[in-house]
């Protein structure tokens, strides 16, 4: 499929996740809010994605810098919302254990739900950053993609969380080519 080359709140179809918004952008992927499925990250020549142009709406009733501004004002109010991430099974009703090298301290058990929420919530918080350096009014293209492989970088540091993630679509991924 030829590359879709779209913006922020540009209304898109894709035939798995169903109608959704594009919340941010990277080099190869968007950042996709579904409605039923929560934020996907989706390669943008992926066959199964569609925009969706809706009828009668022409560039005098809505202008990119008022969707912009639209979409802003979602994204920060549901700022502290994150989407439902399932917990892998094996993991459920499971304990973390923190044994300090000095034994005259006491271990710190932490329940493995309580860890995998703050992880999941890390996760949403950089997408979060991601999309507003993206939709940032004053950084060059050149700043965006410096900030963004910093990003990148910090996936990869916590691809060693991706065993608590039921599912491989959740997972942190991070700059391929340093593998």
């Amino acid at each position: 499929m030829e590359q879709l080359v779209l913006g922020i709140g540009t209304r898109l179809q894709h035939t798995q996740f169903g109608p959704g918004v594009i919340v941010g952008l990277r080099y190869a992927t968007y950042l996709i809010s579904f409605i039923h499925h929560g934020i996907k990250e989706i390669d943008k020549t992926d066959d199964h994605l569609e925009e969706i142009i809706p009828e009668n709406v022409s560039e005098e009733i809505e202008t990119h810098s008022e969707i912009e501004k639209s979409l802003l004002k979602i994204l920060r109010l549901w700022n502290g919302v994150s989407e439902v991430v399932p917990l892998g099974d094996r993991w459920k009703n499971g304990t973390m254990i923190l044994q300090p090298g000095d034994t005259s301290l006491k271990a710190k058990e932490v329940p493995i739900e309580v860890f995998f929420h703050k992880i999941v919530m890390l996760r949403d918080r950089l997408r979060v950053m991601e999309q507003q350096i993206n939709a940032h009014k004053v950084l060059t293209d050149e700043e965006k993609i410096n900030l963004q492989q910093y990003v990148t970088r910090i996936y990869g540091s916590l691809t060693t969380f991706n065993v608590l993630f039921r599912n491989k679509e959740d997972w942190f991924i991070g700059d391929k080519s340093s593998d």
